[in-house]
């Protein structure tokens, strides 16, 4: 029995830059999909909604379970998807970076044009204070998420709002998760998440076990 893994990219991001992960994923026997998807266009609800045939067609092709793992925004479409399209063998989730508080970064810069214009509906979802369309697309989980923060900066300058630790992108706070099944900090910058070893080592313990493996 074979467990599939389906791969969400972050805003303004690729699934080019999940391959390091998924070649680790792959090594360690797990069938993947590695979606590109437009999120600089469209909001998470549409998202979710245009990622659900390829998803449904992966986890139906499974004899196993399908788990996700997701880096930054891509963590908050799963949850969105997973509200909307739970599959019946649902495994485990990983969110690398992911802001599940919102990001204090989207709230300095939601009114500025060139900020809606470069990242558009689904950046405007990224506040901390979310409205109540955005609250009712993440409802409550109830299947096992383990949660992997950065705590290193690459941004010297646009991190600066952002309360320490931080990734330069997300702080680790804005990383935690209610119902989460487990946490972990990370000394790497947000890019760098899912393509440091630290990082797929304990994506792969988590999906393995549904712990990270703390020192």
């Amino acid at each position: 029995m074979r467990d599939g893994v389906v791969m969400l990219h972050g805003i303004a991001g690729a699934a080019r830059l999940l391959r390091r992960m998924e070649l680790a994923l792959e090594a360690t026997g797990f069938t993947t999909l590695n979606l590109d998807y437009d999120s600089r266009r469209k909001s998470l609800g549409t998202l979710a909604e245009d990622i659900h045939p390829a998803v449904d067609l992966f986890a139906g092709g499974l004899d196993g379970s399908v788990h996700f793992v997701c880096h930054s925004m891509g963590g908050l479409l799963a949850r969105a998807y997973l509200a909307r399209h739970r599959p019946a063998r649902l495994g485990r989730v990983v969110m690398l970076g992911t802001p599940n508080g919102g990001s204090e970064i989207a709230d300095r810069l939601q009114h500025i044009r060139a900020y809606r214009a470069l990242f558009g509906p689904a950046g405007q979802q990224l506040v901390t204070l979310r409205d109540a369309t955005t609250a009712a697309l993440l409802p409550q989980v109830d299947y096992p998420i383990g949660v992997i923060a950065g705590s290193r900066s690459v941004y010297p300058i646009t991190s600066i709002p952002l309360p320490r630790p931080h990734d330069g992108r997300v702080s680790v706070a804005k990383t935690r998760l209610d119902g989460m099944a487990d946490h972990i900090v990370i000394r790497t910058s947000h890019p760098w998440l899912v393509r440091h070893r630290g990082s797929i080592a304990q994506t792969i313990a988590f999906l393995r076990d549904g712990k990270f493996r703390h020192s």
